[in-house]
Parts: structure tokens; sequence; C-alpha cells
């Protein structure tokens, strides 16, 4: 059984990558419990899925998430437990504790405390209570699990309780849809009097850098008229996304999908394929600097053109791939020949990253659960 409170049911990586993954041998009936989502229509029939969450993620509905996943603990009796969410490791270390040959893995997702201290998403004295509650949690959860898995490479020298003998890294590569065909080539950019499509696509947030990507695109129209932002995906700070939406008002050039709800994946990988050139106008921040956003593998595996700050951790891959150009968001486009150098750019010359797709991370994972099953 795979575990998140707050990710979707159809989440990218507990369903997508994890739980495809497991369910491939036929034999093996894999449950994924997680945030109300739709079923997507081509799961396998041995990959089910258990709703823990449908309201928000302030509602008292966290509580009732605590008590379904403690009954299909109960009812499921899985034979191994992969949890993505610390709020659910203790209910798990109880699990565990109860009867022989129970296993579970952690899947560390982010640097949970480190994003609790920095993020000021809660008041200073809340944030560093939460913090080391949360620190304790993981550290106790650390020494009884089978394994540690890190989403990022970084944690392994962020993380206190994390051995080499004990974790594995399996970063966020981007798994194709079954039947969906991956594209080998970057798209062609279209003349300059015609529409440009950009892309910002994932999580919504100042610090991810929405307004950023939205400041680049208007100062574009300078040098490209048609330049037309495409912003996908969920936003979680009800401020944030109302701030948005007036701007989106405002502005035709701009479309949100999303926002105020989650987006399938499905349908961001139609825009990742429709688009011509994907922001990544992350701000500098020590929760996200050490870190491979997810989309920067799903742009690189479809070939998608990026546009990336500079001193970023991921530029030497795009520069290695030869993927992107490094500019600057914060201000926009001091540079008034970057339409001249963007179309005189090659990108992808090789084709797109074959070194992007979860085909490398598969075998890993696979070896753990051999392992144990």
């Amino acid at each position: 059984m795979l575990a998140s409170v707050l990710k979707p049911l159809d989440d990218t990586r507990m369903f997508g990558k994890f739980g495809r993954t497991l369910a491939s041998r036929p034999e093996l009936t894999v449950h994924v419990a997680g945030r109300r989502a739709p079923r997507p229509d081509n799961a396998p029939a041995n990959l089910h899925t258990h709703e823990l969450l449908a309201g928000s993620r302030l509602s008292l509905g966290r509580l009732v998430a605590q008590w379904r996943y403690w009954r299909l603990l109960k009812t499921l009796k899985p034979r191994l437990v992969i949890v993505h969410a610390p709020e659910l490791l203790p209910l798990t270390l109880l699990w565990r504790s109860l009867g022989p040959g129970r296993h579970f893995l952690y899947d560390v997702r982010e640097n949970y405390a480190l994003n609790i201290l920095t993020q000021q998403v809660y008041p200073g004295w809340l944030r560093r209570t939460l913090a080391g509650l949360v620190r304790r949690i993981e550290t106790t959860a650390a020494r009884r699990a089978a394994q540690i898995i890190l989403a990022e490479r970084s944690y392994a020298d962020e993380l206190p309780f994390t051995t080499e003998e004990h974790t594995v890294i399996l970063e966020n590569k981007y798994q194709p849809q079954p039947g969906e065909s991956v594209p080998t080539q970057a798209r062609a950019l279209p003349e300059p009097s015609e529409p440009l499509r950009l892309l910002y696509s994932g999580t919504i947030s100042k610090l991810n850098g929405v307004f950023e990507a939205i400041g680049f695109t208007q100062k574009l129209r300078e040098q490209w008229p048609a330049a037309h932002l495409t912003i996908i995906g969920f936003c979680q700070q009800p401020e944030v996304l109302a701030h948005l939406q007036a701007i989106v008002a405002a502005d035709p050039g701009i479309t949100l999908i999303g926002g105020a709800e989650l987006v399938p994946h499905a349908r961001i990988v139609a825009e990742i394929q429709r688009s011509h050139l994907g922001l990544l106008p992350y701000q500098r921040h020590p929760s996200s600097a050490r870190c491979m956003p997810t989309k920067l593998f799903e742009y690189l595996a479809n070939g998608l053109p990026i546009l990336t700050p500079p001193a970023a951790l991921w530029t030497e891959v795009v520069e290695a791939q030869q993927a992107g150009m490094i500019v600057r968001f914060r201000p926009p486009l001091e540079n008034s020949n970057f339409v001249e150098r963007l179309r005189a750019r090659v990108f992808y010359p090789h084709g797109a990253s074959k070194d992007a797709l979860w085909t490398s991370e598969a075998p890993k994972l696979w070896h753990i659960v051999d392992s144990l099953v």
C-alpha cells in the first residue's frame, strides 16, 4: 500500500511512478490511498485507490484521514507500506509494532522541517514547534523503516536521519502514460509574427515564481507581441490565487488552468507537448535551492526548450543537454535582442533527454521491494 493525505490519488510520484511500476507485475495487488481525485481511466486492474481526504488541507478532514488510514491498514493487511507523508508515520509505526513481517518504506519528498521553518506559512513560534515535531517523528521512523527513499540527492546531506546503507535516491524523473509517445525532438519555434506559447506548470506559488513568469511574458510581448502564457496547476494559497485571478482577468494573453482545483497530470502533459517554451522562474530560497523540480524532468523528457534563471542547481543540466537558455526573470528581459538569440539557438540537437525518464529509477524500487516481499 502507498499512502499520503494531501497528495491526490492520481499523484505523479505515488500513483504514476511507484504505483504503476509495482502494478506492472500482475501477481501483485497495489493499493494507493490519498486525497480525492479521479481514478485514471487507464489504471491497471490490480491498482486500487482509496480516498483519505476529500476536503481542504486545513479542514477537520485531516483528522478523519488518520482514522481512514488506520482502517485501511487493518482491512487490507498489507505486507509492505510506502509512506509518502510524515503525518502518517505515527500510525504506521504503531501498525508495524503489532505484528511480525510488517515492513514500511518512508519516501521523503521534501525537507519538511526546513520548509516549515523557512516558508512562513505558520507563525514563528508555531513554525519552530512543528518543525521540531516533524523531525523527531521522521528520526524515529527512520530507525524502524526497512529503507528510506529520497526524492532529491541533496537530502542525503541535509537530513540527519539518513545513512548511506539505509537510503536510496529515486529522483522524480518522467514516467510516460501507458501508450504515450514521447517526442524525440524539440518543437520548432514559430515565426515572431505567430503566437508563442509559454508554459508555467505545477504548483502555483510566489516562491515558484508564478508572478515572475507573468512579468517575463508581458515584457516579452515588446519583442514578440503574440506571446501567450499558460499557467496550469494547483494553488493552495488563497491570497496568491486571488491576485493571480485578477491579473488573468485583465490580461487576455494569460490562461489559467486549475488554480483552485487539482489538475490531472495528463492535462499538464498535454500542455507541455503543445507549448514552445517551459519556464522555471523559481525564486532563490533555502527550501528549494538544492532541489530539482519535477517539471524539469517533464520538460527535458518531452523536448520542451527551457528558460531558467542563472545559478540554479539545474542550470548545468540544461546547458549540458542544450535544452534551453539562461535568462533573468527579475527584472525581466534586460537584453533587447532576446528573440534574435532565442531563434538562433538549436535546442536538443541530440534529441529529447532519455536521462530524464523514470526507467532509470524503477529498477532501484524493485530492488528494495524484492528484498522485502
